[in-house]
């Protein structure tokens, strides 16, 4: 009976993973760091599958303004969202079928190039018919030392959502540390810049008042001998 049971229990265990696994392949997360140069245009494409979730998350890391144009359009052509010259932004959207187009516009910036971060997350991308595996009808029998398969899935499942949350916060935590650091950095330059000007200025001022003082008390008159 106790090798039956451990059997059982092996069985499940060997079930359950498959199920997480077919589980756990249907979110879809990705990043992408570029650069957008001056008065140029970049759109990117992303297929994707009727009745799953597109979720896009941008920030502009580095560059004058930090702005940038954003517009995310349906694959019949449909501008969907449009952002003008912010520097973040958070859209989502339930997809259907074909190729969902998202271009960052730096067009009105004539001389600052961009450095833009944004992330993908990809939701119920499974193939079509693949269903995961019902492991109910594996398990034969009432005697399952009480375990909770499906409180066990259940709670597994809750982990996965967390943790995905968690890499994606980490990832967005990044994205605003890096441009925290690139503005700290433009600022220790400008005012290191305007350090020197100001003391080349002072040094300047501080010479000529010396000449001017100096001039008045020079004696111009010309003695004969």
């Amino acid at each position: 009976m106790d090798v039956v049971r451990g059997l059982l229990c092996l069985f499940s265990v060997l079930v359950s993973e498959m199920f997480m696994v077919a589980a756990f392949s249907q979110s879809l997360d990705s990043d992408f760091t570029f650069t957008l140069p001056s008065g140029r245009k970049e759109c990117f494409f992303q297929t994707m599958k009727k009745d799953a979730s597109l979720e896009i998350e941008y920030q502009v890391l580095d560059g004058a303004g930090l702005d940038v144009d954003f517009s995310l359009s349906s694959p019949t052509g449909h501008v969907l969202y449009s952002d003008h010259r912010k520097s973040d932004g958070v859209h989502t959207v339930e997809t259907e079928d074909g190729d969902y187009m998202f271009c960052f516009d730096n067009s009105f910036s004539a001389v600052s190039e961009k450095i833009i971060f944004f992330e993908l997350i990809m939701d119920n991308m499974e193939q079509e018919g693949e269903e995961p595996e019902d492991w109910k009808e594996y398990i034969h029998g009432t005697d399952m030392l009480d375990m909770k398969l499906e409180d066990i899935m259940d709670t597994i499942n809750s982990v996965k959502a967390r943790l995905g949350k968690s890499l994606q916060i980490q990832t967005l935590l990044k994205a605003f540390e890096a441009r925290d650091r690139n503005v700290q950095e433009s600022n220790y330059n400008r005012v290191n810049m305007w350090s020197m000007t100001n003391m080349l200025v002072m040094v300047l001022v501080t010479g000529v008042q010396v000449y001017l003082i100096r001039s008045l008390f020079d004696d111009k008159r010309h003695t004969r001998t």
